[in-house]
């Protein structure tokens, strides 16, 4: 049986993307992740990484609005996208988002390692299901996994962030 060899890029690639707002440039591998293009590169390291496998969340961003596991997504594939990390939903100084404060009135973090990944989801999640029942939270959100909470301070904070978000829209 022949030997296989990895094969090695020394080519670096050109990616232009708006990063939460402001149009950026990288060069990069053609091989290097979104994920560890925004940390690594573009020093936004709130976005985790958990399992690299797309399995565990943690790694999730907004890409033209959806949301996507950055650890599964070559950089060279965001060329000409729009990406929203965590930094990017209330810069500093900006008020909270209602998913933000949803988790903080309820107490929706622990050790805060998920946090970025399951704020990102919820905020997705809301945008296609404003008024959501506790069921389909929950399997909006099963995509994540946090191995501290038990999910019911996650729950009762998307809750309160579709009442805030409601509140908004009747004030």
């Amino acid at each position: 049986m022949p030997e296989l060899t990895a094969a090695r890029s020394d080519t670096e690639v050109e990616v232009d993307l708006s990063v939460n707002g402001r149009r950026r440039r990288v060069r990069v591998e053609p091989r290097k992740t979104l994920s560890d293009t925004l940390r690594e590169d573009l020093g936004l390291t709130g976005t985790h990484l958990g399992c690299e496998h797309g399995v565990c969340g943690a790694c999730t961003v907004l890409v033209d609005g959806e949301a996507v596991r950055s650890c599964l997504m070559f950089a060279v594939q965001a060329q000409g996208t729009e990406v929203t990390t965590i930094e990017g939903l209330a810069p500093v100084g900006a008020p909270l988002t209602p998913v933000q404060q949803g988790f903080m009135e309820c107490h929706g973090l622990q050790c805060g390692f998920c946090t970025p990944g399951f704020v990102i989801s919820a905020h997705a999640f809301l945008q296609e299901h404003p008024d959501p029942t506790e069921d389909e939270i929950r399997e909006g959100l099963s995509g994540n996994i946090c191995r501290c909470t038990g999910y019911q301070g996650i729950v009762r904070a998307v809750q309160r962030a579709a009442e805030l978000t409601r509140e908004d829209v009747t004030a």
